[in-house]
């Protein structure tokens, strides 16, 4: 399918204060000379802000990370995430048309979002709140037919729950993603038919719907300035969702008279742990040893992944016995 940026393009794009500081955040995550690899969450980030992925966009991000414009353009062009003209300010429907969901019903959907929001793909509604598109396969083949919105899938749908779907959101409601149909994700429509012990001690939904569910944030955008992060994965069943924010610690540019800590006197802080939490600016355990639980998320989430959770607090339990010692 044919994608190409649209006629009318704004004259700049720059991000915000603290999207900047985010994207700057992601470039550390990769070796020097291999900044590039940052390219999409950068680009969805610049999406995030504006809604759609404009040239100048696309342009700044390329800067960024030291690339050629055309490198960008062909990341951009090539991923049906990024959206290249102007959606709809509540949100921008993208139907499934590949084989199993055109077989069960993707004309019918289609139908209604030409009937609903605008008769051609990529046209804005009349009141400017929705648009939508055909899209190659977004493999759930089992739930079909199927569309995304935002960040969740909303699966086995038929003319009249996609039309509820719009109506809903239009209305300022945010409805539940998943299945559409009663089925808890991709069992036979009749019923689970094995792993039946585990029917009954399970969650509402399933493991994605009910994270969108806690979240409430199909189709909300990010922009930076989030402080409160939902972790129901820190809560056993049944108890109440946490709801933390994330502070950052104090950092340095550079480690005390020039020469950082061996880190390493922390158990488990290996040397990929080490240059993760330098980049972050993280260079003494003093510094580890003041860390509350915002502060431990801010840096579990700045990372590339390898410094989780629990490792975080195991090194500011360590490094609050050191300076003890220190002290004493």
């Amino acid at each position: 399918m044919l994608r190409r940026l649209h006629e009318e393009q704004p004259r700049s794009f720059s991000f915000t204060r603290e999207n900047k500081v985010w994207a700057e955040t992601q470039i550390k995550k990769y070796p020097a000379g291999r900044e590039a690899s940052a390219i999409i969450p950068l680009l969805w980030r610049a999406q995030e802000q504006e809604g759609w992925l404009t040239r100048p966009a696309i342009e700044y991000v390329a800067d960024l990370l030291g690339m050629a414009y055309m490198r960008a353009l062909e990341v951009a062009t090539f991923y049906f995430m990024f959206h290249l003209k102007p959606v709809g300010n509540i949100a921008h429907i993208q139907v499934c048309g590949t084989l199993s969901c055109m077989l069960c019903g993707a004309e019918d959907l289609i139908s209604v979002c030409k009937d609903k929001i605008a008769p051609n793909p990529h046209q804005l509604s009349e009141d400017g709140k929705f648009s939508w598109e055909e899209v190659e396969c977004l493999g759930a083949c089992s739930n079909a037919p199927m569309v995304q919105i935002g960040k969740d899938y909303f699966e086995d749908l038929t003319q009249e729950s996609i039309g509820q779907i719009i109506d809903n959101l239009s209305a300022g409601e945010i409805p539940t993603p998943g299945p559409q149909n009663g089925r808890f994700a991709s069992e036979p429509k009749d019923g689970l038919t094995s792993l039946m012990e585990n029917e009954s001690g399970r969650t509402k939904f399933n493991g994605s719907v009910q994270m969108a569910e806690d979240f409430k944030d199909t189709i909300k955008r990010i922009n930076g300035t989030e402080a409160e992060l939902v972790t129901p994965w820190l809560q056993s069943s049944g108890k109440k969702t946490s709801q933390l924010r994330m502070k950052k610690p104090k950092t340095f540019k550079s480690p005390r008279k020039s020469v950082p800590e061996d880190l390493s006197n922390l158990l488990g802080l290996g040397e990929k742990a080490k240059i993760e939490l330098n980049n972050l600016g993280v260079y003494h355990s003093s510094q580890i040893s003041k860390w509350d639980s915002d502060e431990i998320h801010w840096v579990h989430s700045n990372s590339s992944g390898s410094l989780s959770l629990n490792k975080l607090k195991s090194f500011v339990e360590q490094a609050k016995k050191l300076q003890t010692n220190k002290d004493g």
